[in-house]
């Protein structure tokens, strides 16, 4: 029951914070102003929590694949009329992953001085729950991979609508009124997108997709479109209360963790983040120039953060959430099989 309660009081917080950052005007405000109170509650009350709470995974699960249906119903076949232009960005993707890997691993080698199983695993710029797992077998320092995985995810969501903001020169996503949602879709729709969510998460548990839980959704939704069996509409307020879910969820990820760990290991995540965004803008002016993409929706395909987190901005941006998914899934598909690749190498030389 005090876990219920206090799942409960930790949503009612994330309500009046997104609420609050949406009128001061912060980008992305029902995913950041939860992310930033939870994150205090974990990091300045963790006393007051109760004892072995953790944020409820399957209250995230549902929401995710809310989020994943609504990717997926912006599906069309005009989508594939610039399929020709995946051959450039799907290759500079790939370049992207092993620069970014190196160099993130240098960051945590040299500058946080961890071990060099730790700063392999620690570096990746995707697939988290992979690099944790690998590096558990490999033998890392688990508090501080798991830190600087969730870390990266954080960084990302939170710089790339601000610094978009910031760059554009005026607020970005749902605080400027951009939305792909509805405000107008009728409560008996509701049972249909529960089935649909429902199935969605089978077909990716069934077919063992990356990021299951978002992409069976969303699989599902775009296969819907794209026959014109049937069109999903999910209404605003339910975006909204997933945007908050998900914020409050990764804020908790700092429960139990000392302040001293989590400033040195933002430290080094800023650091690391800042050099995987310089690298992928790199990317996206030159691929600006070569493909009818525009730039911040390039940016944002190349930005190193979980694919449920990177839809959610690009949604809030009303730039095209199923190109953007497309590419990161993409993304964390080369890290998990390179990981595979050198984690294999590595127990044969051992």
């Amino acid at each position: 029951m005090r876990h219920l309660i206090t799942t409960l009081a930790l949503l009612g917080l994330s309500t009046a914070s997104g609420g609050l950052a949406q009128v001061i005007g912060v980008p992305l405000p029902f995913m950041l102003g939860p992310l930033a109170v939870s994150a205090l509650v974990a990091t300045v009350l963790p006393h007051r929590l109760p004892e072995g709470y953790g944020f409820p995974p399957r209250l995230r699960l549902v929401f995710i694949a809310i989020i994943g249906l609504m990717i997926g119903a912006q599906v069309t076949p005009a989508l594939f009329t610039e399929a020709h232009d995946f051959i450039y960005s799907f290759g500079a993707l790939t370049v992207f992953v092993v620069l970014a890997h190196g160099m993130g691993y240098a960051i945590f080698r040299r500058l946080g001085g961890y071990d060099p199983v730790t700063a392999f695993y620690a570096s990746t710029p995707g697939g988290l729950y992979e690099s944790i797992a690998l590096g558990e077998a490999a033998g890392a320092d688990m508090t501080r991979l798991m830190l600087q995985q969730f870390l990266r995810i954080i960084v990302v969501v939170t710089a790339v609508p601000i610094g978009l903001s910031v760059w554009l020169g005026a607020p970005v996503g749902s605080s400027a009124g951009m939305t792909m949602a509805r405000a107008d879709v009728p409560w008996s729709d509701l049972p249909l997108i529960a089935v649909a969510g429902v199935a969605g998460l089978g077909l990716g548990h069934m077919l063992r997709l990356p990021a299951g839980q978002l992409t069976g959704p969303m699989a599902l939704a775009a296969v819907l479109s794209l026959t014109g069996l049937l069109g999903l509409e999910i209404p605003q307020w339910l975006v909204n209360m997933a945007q908050m879910v998900l914020g409050t969820a990764l804020g908790m990820r700092f429960t139990g963790l000392s302040r001293g760990m989590i400033l040195r290991g933002a430290g080094l995540s800023i650091v690391s983040v800042a050099m995987m965004l310089a690298l992928g803008g790199v990317f996206a002016f030159v691929l600006h120039q070569i493909t009818s993409e525009s730039v911040d929706v390039l940016l944002i395909s190349f930005a190193p953060g979980g694919v449920t987190e990177m839809a959610l901005v690009a949604l809030s941006l009303n730039a095209n959430p199923a190109f953007v998914t497309l590419h990161h899934i993409y993304r964390i598909l080369l890290t998990v099989l390179g990981l595979g690749v050198i984690t294999r190498l590595r127990e044969r030389r051992l």
